[in-house]
């Protein structure tokens, strides 16, 4: 006898509106597998650079040496990043005391300009690990209502199928109410996985941008130190060697 029931059944007799909602499933499924793949990628990769990098900045002699390793290798991750316009703080206070034309970026006292300029990386990483999310929080929350109205609209129309019919029979309506609800586990299909990459990103960022905040004020620590040992007549980096032996005598005492 030919089966006329399962999946392969429901997409060839599927309407305009389930086919749509279908579509629409499979483009949020490819979605977020992008997102999964493209995200846990990154973070791998943001992760070991960010070993790398601080390993080298905590073992680096002075800052001359940190901001060496910056132009080598450019500021690819977070921490380098922050370090980067750090450095670039500085070098924007140095030219309010060369007589430099001045921008409103360069206003404010240092540790002021220098604390933007933080806050302002902190901030630009942030928005950069949570692309994507958005996307994956809406999908995990629309998915299985939109796999819903598919499976609702796939009843009525195969209610209205057996009515016409005349049959009313449990072997009847068992069938095609089936095949609707495979309208359901498409939408729970698609978002678990986004509801769980949502997840797992959202803890893997706040975790990254903690560690990120602390590492802040060490290095608000050296080159405000840096500034306040040097008017800025000279560039802050001839400071740097003697920041580093300070906070290492402090630490020590």
């Amino acid at each position: 006898m030919e089966n006329t029931m399962g999946v392969a059944h429901f997409l060839t007799t599927a309407d305009t509106v389930a086919r749509v909602v279908l579509t629409l499933m499979v483009l949020a499924s490819t979605c977020t597998w992008y997102l999964i793949l493209t995200k846990g990628a990154r973070l791998f990769l943001t992760r070991r650079k960010s070993t790398s990098f601080l390993d080298a900045f905590w073992a680096a002699p002075n800052l001359e040496a940190v901001a060496e390793r910056i132009r080598q290798s450019g500021a690819s991750e977070p921490f380098s990043h922050l370090v980067h316009h750090g450095f670039t703080a500085i070098e924007q206070n140095n030219r309010r005391f060369k007589g430099n034309h001045l921008t409103l970026i360069d206003s404010g006292a240092p540790d002021d300009l220098l604390t933007r300029a933080l806050k302002r990386a902190i901030d630009e990483d942030k928005s950069q690990l949570e692309f994507g999310q958005t996307l994956l929080a809406t999908i995990a929350s629309a998915a299985p209502f939109v796999g819903l109205f598919g499976t609702v609209w796939g009843i009525y129309h195969a209610l209205l199928s057996i009515g016409s019919a005349g049959q009313g029979s449990l072997a009847a309506v068992a069938g095609p109410v089936g095949e609707a609800l495979i309208m359901t586990a498409v939408g729970l299909a698609v978002a678990i996985p986004a509801a769980i990459a949502y997840n797992t990103f959202a803890r893997a960022n706040r975790n990254l941008l903690s560690r990120l905040d602390a590492f802040a004020y060490d290095v608000f620590a050296f080159l405000a130190t840096g500034i306040k040992t040097s008017p800025m007549r000279v560039d802050a980096r001839d400071t740097s060697e003697k920041v580093i032996a300070m906070a290492r005598t402090q630490k020590g005492g």
